[in-house]
This record gives C-alpha cells, sequence and structure tokens, in this order.
C-alpha cells in the first residue's frame, strides 16, 4: 500500500510540473530573428503620448465598438486623409488620436446609433530623424517618443573605422534657419557634457565625418 501511495505522489507531481516546463518554453527567443534587433518592433512597440500629432504615411488602427465592417487599420495618405467605409476621405494630419477619434464619431452618427470610436497609432512613419555619414547603415530613421541624440547613433549599427566621434554634429530648423549642435560622443559616453545628448525632434540630421 506505501508503495502504490508513493508512486500517485511522484506521478501526481510530474504532472503538476509539466505544464510550467512547456510554459516556460514558449518564452524562448528565435535566435534567426531576435526582436531585440528589430526597429521596425521597437517602431510598433512606440506608443505616442495623447499629444502626438499624426501625419501622412503613419499607420492608424481604428476600432468601432461593436461594429467589425468599420474597424481597420489604414495609412494615412500623402495627402493627409484617410480611407473609411461610410464617411469616405477624412482628414487625419494635423490632428491628435483624440481628435481624429471625435470627427469619425461625428460622422458616423448619421450611420450607427452611438457610435464609439477608438484611434491607435500603429507606426509612426511621418516624424523622423536621418543618420549621415561613418555609419553602418546611414539613412531615414522613425523618430521615437524622447529618443535623444544617442539612441539615433545606436539605431545606424555602430561607427566605421574612419568615423571622427568628437567631432559628430546634428543640423536642426529654428525659426526658418539651419542650427548645428556639436556632438562628442566619447564625452557623451564618459558622462561629460550630457547637455551634447539632446532630445531629438523631427527632422533632425546628425552627421558623423
Amino acid at each position: 500500500m506505501l508503495k502504490q501511495i508513493h508512486r500517485m505522489a511522484v506521478l501526481g507531481l510530474a504532472l503538476s510540473v509539466t505544464p510550467v516546463l512547456a510554459q516556460k518554453t514558449e518564452y524562448q527567443p528565435s535566435p534567426t530573428n531576435p526582436a531585440t534587433n528589430s526597429s521596425e518592433a521597437l517602431q510598433k512597440s512606440a506608443a505616442p503620448d495623447p499629444n502626438y500629432v499624426i501625419g501622412s504615411q503613419d499607420v492608424l488602427d481604428i476600432s468601432v465598438w461593436k461594429e467589425a465592417e468599420l474597424t481597420r487599420t489604414v495609412p494615412v495618405r500623402p495627402d493627409g486623409k484617410i480611407s473609411l467605409p461610410l464617411l469616405n476621405d477624412v482628414q487625419a494630419a494635423g490632428l491628435t488620436p483624440t481628435q481624429l477619434a471625435e470627427l469619425i464619431t461625428t460622422g458616423l452618427k448619421k450611420f450607427v446609433t452611438d457610435p464609439q470610436v477608438t484611434v491607435i497609432v500603429a507606426q509612426i512613419n511621418s516624424q523622423r530623424v536621418y543618420i549621415m555619414g561613418e555609419v553602418a547603415r546611414a539613412g531615414a530613421y522613425p523618430l521615437l517618443p524622447d529618443m535623444t541624440f544617442l539612441q539615433a547613433l545606436s539605431s545606424a549599427g555602430g561607427f566605421t573605422q574612419f568615423a571622427k566621434l568628437t567631432k559628430i554634429y546634428m543640423f536642426r530648423m529654428e525659426n526658418g534657419k539651419q542650427v548645428k549642435y556639436p556632438f562628442n560622443y566619447k564625452d557623451v559616453i564618459s558622462g561629460k557634457h550630457p547637455e551634447q545628448n539632446v532630445v531629438l525632434k523631427a527632422g533632425d540630421t546628425i552627421v558623423v565625418p
């Protein structure tokens, strides 16, 4: 009898442990496509603040509660508008997600009883910064919320062997004039001149000579 009880206890323990192990293996990262190295994943996960202003090329998730045929993901066209069922073209650029939701709600009241609309910015494509010069991947990059000079440089995949790390600079348009901001990479990463690690704005251009 004691042997039988012991076998049942061991079997029960094994059954209780198995689901835990199975659950743990679900979170193993894929070595061929790690999410941490994907700029697209960062772009999609970046949730803009409520005051974010929608721009052309952004991608929006439009959700209308209990109206599946009106719920969809749409891009903002170059003319700043989106296309929606019943409403056709709706101006989106220049509005915050809340303002756009209110505009769509007003338009749908002609067709739907008490519409409840939610607008989420799924991809931020309208606001970009530009990185040029001696970096691994020069080009345009999405401007993530509160992205700093140093964070933008890390997106470019590192520097070439010819990069002059103490003479990096950034161009920014201010009041119609181009202003140059110096950036000494070696100083900043060592804790010196933290004021050079400014928060970037749309259109900023970083040059690594």
